[in-house]
């Protein structure tokens, strides 16, 4: 989370100044960190070894070194988990959220959101409207997710123009992929926490054992949130302060999911399908009276063969199919904005068999992806018409392994058709015009390398990319027009809309020893074509639906020069081993993003963040404290304000023991100590100001696993 956003109304700022004024050298202290991480690593002289492997980046199933990514599963995972994906995974080196409330939230990585960032289930489309509005949730509860891979920096190449900023990647195990011996399975209870959280969620999966046969998994959850608890603030809606508050209006959810599927497994792969149904109801922060009620019905197929002779290794696949309605309800029951979406997506990959070479050992994968999507939105509040996307994509990704040097090279073909409905033949009120199609072809290419630093750096590695990136519009890019309530503006695409480019270059040290590494990274993503929603200038006048009218800004979709740039420094380094294991570690990173063509800040990008932790262990015991540290962010485009400085602390602890032949961890989380107001500057100004982070507050939780 950014820290507290001054509103307004100039007669409210002077309880904002003192933390205004305050002051954190950021940069200082990131220098001191690489610098005490790099005196320790060089200190060690055994060559490092990757303690993970983040498939997701690499299909190869070799630890993505060239690109920086992060891997969630476990007690991790268990003690970092919130009520939506993008709070999840916010503070990550490199990765904020949107955060449009307590129940709304997709991940940003580095300045990059919406359809950058490809979301993926378990390697798959998830189809939802979370890339259209900021105040659509992702349809994925993290309560019942084994692991998150997220990738930093563009992943085009493999999952095509919408990962030009990273790649989020939740996995489960509704497909059983390796072989289970008897029952086995997991529960969950978590409770307290701002929202007052009530959650529990349940998995039992078994099989028959041996060398092959039949597994099966089933998995149920619900979560239930009452409104937000909050340091006390002043709200602001529309530029007007409203009474002081000490909750988020409108923000309490209900969710819950279920999903059982199977498998065949032997030694050399598996085959397997499974059926999910996630429910979410939750309020809308902007809209006190509204309800957004989601489902999403999930139906996907895998499966792999491995161990193959010839020159093909290994052959996998996995097809999905998604139908997601979304309702948009008002305090009276009336339903009003309905949205559907209908997703498929079939995706070949082919793992080449490893070829000696004269340069070195040769190896690679290459695939095919096919997907498309039906959306429509009916109703007062539609903004975009009926709408078909279809595309295909071939990709190739090839290494090259030297005398202690890896060489990568990749490359991504694809063809995009976008289709518009236009106007219904009975509509009341036309305005999107006659049907409309676009077709592109966007290509990614990319080129890394990855190289030990020699004698003189023991377990030192360095890695350096540098790609291009093209992007098909969406379709709410090119066929938008209408009132978009969640902005407040009046939004227009753009028909002619040409491709999204992107140049990115990176470059990066890294040390790891056991559980001590030390990760920095720098890089620069350069747009040619940045397709930015701006506002125009204009103003629209329409009417409210209520016999009346109103005046809205025109924001509309336009291609514009573009550049970010960032560092990012992550490290963990064990300090002592007796009688206590405590391990210390520390985050820093920074991103900076200008429209090239006005000079102006591009939006909601969030500000410096350095983060320090320490661990603590001992026998069952486990806890650990976390300071996050955000620096004042003014560096904002025309319309939008500063977020000043602050500073917040969490602290947890945790127990395991043997109860009744399961394993059981008990934890206790603490969160914001200090009950620190903190707004996020990654968040749309309108639900900003109505929704700062929780209050200081207690959760607790019990995982049982047998």
């Amino acid at each position: 989370m950014s820290p507290v956003s001054p509103p307004a109304g100039p007669g409210l700022r002077a309880e904002y100044r003192l933390a205004a004024r305050r002051k954190y050298p950021l940069t200082a202290l990131a220098a001191a960190l690489l610098t005490l991480c790099a005196g320790n690593a060089l200190a060690q002289s055994t060559e490092a070894a990757a303690s993970r492997v983040v498939v997701t980046g690499n299909p190869l199933g070799r630890d993505a070194l060239a690109q920086p990514s992060a891997m969630l599963s476990g007690d991790a995972l268990t003690l970092r988990r919130a009520g939506t994906l993008g709070d999840t995974l916010s503070g990550l080196v490199g990765v904020a959220a949107t955060s449009f409330g307590p129940q709304a939230s997709r991940p940003v990585i580095r300045g990059l959101d919406g359809d950058r960032i490809r979301l993926l289930d378990n390697g798959g489309a998830s189809a939802d409207a979370s890339n259209l509005s900021f105040d659509h949730a992702v349809a994925v509860d993290p309560l019942v997710v084994e692991r998150i891979e997220v990738l930093r920096g563009p992943a085009a190449l493999l999952y095509g123009g919408n990962a030009t900023g990273g790649v989020v990647n939740t996995l489960d195990n509704r497909i059983p992929r390796e072989t289970l011996d008897g029952v086995g399975g997991r529960a969950e209870l978590r409770l307290g926490g701002a929202a007052q959280d009530r959650a529990i969620a349940a998995l039992v999966e078994g099989g028959q054992g041996g060398a092959s046969g039949l597994n099966w998994h089933v998995d149920a959850n619900q979560r239930l949130s009452s409104d937000q608890r909050t340091p006390r603030f002043t709200p602001h809606a529309d530029g007007v302060a409203l009474p002081l508050a000490s909750r988020v209006a409108n923000s309490a959810g209900d969710s819950r999911a279920a999903a059982i599927g199977g498998s065949w497994t032997d030694g050399q792969g598996f085959v397997g399908l499974a059926y999910d149904d996630y429910r979410n109801d939750y309020g809308v922060t902007v809209e006190p009276d509204v309800t957004i009620r989601i489902q999403r019905q999930r139906a996907q197929l895998a499966g792999e063969r491995r161990g193959l002779d010839g020159p093909v290794s290994e052959l996998s696949f996995q097809a999905s199919q998604t139908r997601y309605t979304h309702q948009e309800v008002a305090g009276s029951g009336a339903v009003g904005t309905v949205f559907n979406s209908r997703g498929s997506e079939l995706r070949l990959q082919a793992k080449q068999a490893p070829l000696a070479t004269a340069a070195g050992r040769l190896s690679g994968a290459l695939g095919l992806q096919l997907e498309q999507l039906d959306f429509s939105a009916l109703g007062t509040e539609a903004f975009v018409p009926t709408s078909h996307t279809r595309s295909a994509g071939l990709f190739t990704l090839q290494e090259l392994a030297l005398d202690g040097v890896t060489l990568s090279a990749g490359a991504r073909l694809e063809r995009a058709q976008v289709r518009s409905d236009g106007d219904a033949a009975d509509a009341q009120a036309p305005h999107f015009g006659p049907a409309q199609s676009r077709a592109f072809s966007p290509h990614s290419v990319s080129l890394g390398a990855v190289a030990p630093l020699g004698a003189w750096a023991p377990g030192w590695r360095a890695s350096a990319t540098l790609g291009s990136t093209q992007r098909a519009p969406a379709y709410y890019e090119l066929f938008a027009d209408g009132v978009h309530v969640a902005t407040g503006a009046y939004e227009r695409g753009d028909i002619n809309q040409q491709l999204e480019r992107s140049r990115h270059a990176e470059l990066g040290l890294q040390w790891q020893q056991g559980v001590n590494h030390l990760r920095a990274a720098v890089f620069s993503t350069r747009f040619a074509n940045y397709i930015a929603l701006d506002a125009s200038g204009r103003q629209i006048t329409v009417d409210d639906g209520a016999g009346s009218t109103t005046t809205l800004p025109e924001y509309r979709f336009s291609g514009v020069p573009a550049q970010l740039v960032g560092l990012e420094i992550e490290g963990r380094q064990r300090l002592l081993t007796a009688p206590w294991q405590i391990d210390g570690s520390a985050g820093f990173d920074l991103v900076r993003g200008d429209n090239r063509a006005t000079g102006e800040p591009l939006p909601r990008l969030a500000p410096m963040r350095l983060q320090l932790g320490l661990e603590a262990a001992r026998g069952a015991w486990h806890a650990g404290v976390q300071a996050k540290v955000v620096a004042r962010q003014d560096r904002v485009p025309a319309g939008d304000i500063a977020t000043a400085g602050a500073t917040l602390v969490d602290l947890w602890a945790s127990w395991q023991q043997r109860l009744d032949g399961a394993d059981a961890l008990w934890y206790l989380k603490l969160t914001n100590l200090g009950d620190a107001l903190a707004f996020n500057a990654s968040a749309l100004r309108t639900a900003r100001e109505l929704s700062p982070a929780g209050a200081r507050a207690l959760s607790a939780g019990l995982r049982l696993s047998f």
